[in-house]
């Protein structure tokens, strides 16, 4: 989903139900801008505005929550690659090559990481380096019982971040539902339309109205981009990753 289209469109739509609530109301007849009929309209409001509330709120915590986790994988993944790395360099002169292409799977991953975007046809190189590394490790004929078991432990550490990693791509897509966005905005609509209505037509009414519709749009946008965390403004740091390649070259 476009987080800017959306917050485009939420932006617009409160604009316009506000204001086209106070040009409707003043057209109407004397009896349907009574105080009984603003009153109800205002309690009908009054419930859209506490679900709106709660909507929005479970919105934020959706995307903190995915954001938190792909932190959380993004740095556990960086730790696993430390630590593969470490058995590599204790296996010997024979870990050399597979360190090397560790190395430049590291630096594919920084420059060319891989994202749950189904509209990105680009070949996926980082993926491509890392399976080259598990093919290097295949390839690898132990000398005595020791480095056996060594590299069994360094492929299996391997499979562990072969599956973290695609963990990662996985959880990167977003999980916040698009009705729910799409019911939010239309409850959104609803509630500025009780507010224009019997508002007076002046420059303040109109300021406020403008400034409460675009700062509502900043949020939707925020909070849809932060559920997306490798797009836009607020997204997850890759230092994780740069510390591990800059320990990697020691």
């Amino acid at each position: 989903m476009n987080e800017a289209a959306v917050a485009v469109v939420v932006f617009l739509a409160l604009l316009l139900a506000a204001v086209g609530a106070i040009h409707i109301s003043n057209r109407m007849p004397h009896h349907y801008r009574s105080d009984d009929t603003a009153k109800v309209i205002a309690g009908v409001a009054s419930i859209f505005v506490m679900l709106t509330s709660i909507a929005f709120g479970l919105m934020i915590n959706s995307a903190k929550n995915t954001y938190a986790a792909i932190d959380s994988n993004v740095h556990a993944f960086a730790t696993d690659l430390i630590i593969l790395d470490r058995m590599l360099r204790v296996y010997g002169i024979a870990g050399t090559d597979a360190r090397s292409q560790l190395v430049a799977y590291m630096n594919e991953a920084i420059e060319h990481p891989a994202r749950a975007d189904p509209t990105d046809d680009k070949p996926d190189s980082a993926g491509a380096a890392l399976d080259a590394f598990g093919n290097t490790l295949a390839t690898i004929q132990p000398p005595d019982r020791f480095h056996e078991s060594l590299l069994l432990d360094i492929r299996q550490q391997y499979r562990g971040l072969v599956e973290r990693r695609w963990t990662i791509i996985e959880q990167s897509e977003g999980t916040i539902p698009s009705p729910l966005i799409w019911m939010l905005i239309g409850w959104m609509v609803l509630v500025f339309g009780s507010f224009g209505y019997r508002a007076p037509m002046n420059a303040m009414v109109i300021t406020s109205f403008v400034t409460a519709a675009f700062l509502i749009a900043m949020a939707f946008y925020l909070v849809l981009d932060m559920d997306v965390p490798f797009h836009g403004p607020i997204q997850i740091s890759d230092a994780p990753l740069r510390r591990a390649l800059a320990e990697m070259k020691l």
